[in-house]
């Protein structure tokens, strides 16, 4: 389970200085920086960092308490560069700690979203030339098994 929309919001007001207890934010507060959430999460989707978001297709389809179900590792990313596009909004500076955290954030789910997926090739492509056709008389790959077991927070993809 992962957080909701609303404490990714709400902990990025806390990244820029807007702490709960100190500030009530309004209806409409929460709602702009829902939209910037949203269009931020698509903008990563287009760039190839897939985290599982759910990315409304209008913006009046999104609700604060939606569960987001991304993974721990990406926590961070999204609130501290959220926090980054929220403060210029409300006349606030970013600590140069937040950027740098968002940087080096951000810059994991790029490196892991660049590792390509493995994937188990189909029994019709040749073994190649160091392939011993005497052991099993067989000039192509044996075809991938099925029966694959990828974990808890793994990708598996069949394609």
């Amino acid at each position: 389970m992962g957080w909701t929309k609303r404490q990714f919001v709400e902990q990025a007001f806390e990244e820029i200085g807007y702490a709960s207890f100190s500030y009530d934010l309004q209806p409409e507060q929460l709602q702009s920086a829902l939209r910037r959430l949203d269009s931020m999460m698509a903008s990563w989707n287009g760039k190839g960092i897939r985290l599982g978001y759910p990315i409304p297709s209008f913006p009046q389809d999104s609700e604060l308490n939606d569960q987001t179900n991304v993974p721990d590792s990406a926590n961070e990313a999204i609130y501290t560069n959220l926090a980054v596009r929220l403060a210029p909004t409300i006349g606030k500076m970013v600590s140069t700690e937040t950027k740098s955290a968002a940087k080096s954030s951000y810059n994991v789910l790029v490196n892991r979203s660049a590792t390509p997926i493995e994937m188990q090739l189909p029994g019709n492509v040749p073994a190649g030339a160091g392939n011993k056709t005497w052991r099993n008389d067989n000039p192509f790959l044996n075809d991938p098994a099925d029966n694959i077991s990828a974990g808890n927070d793994d990708l598996l993809d069949f394609n």
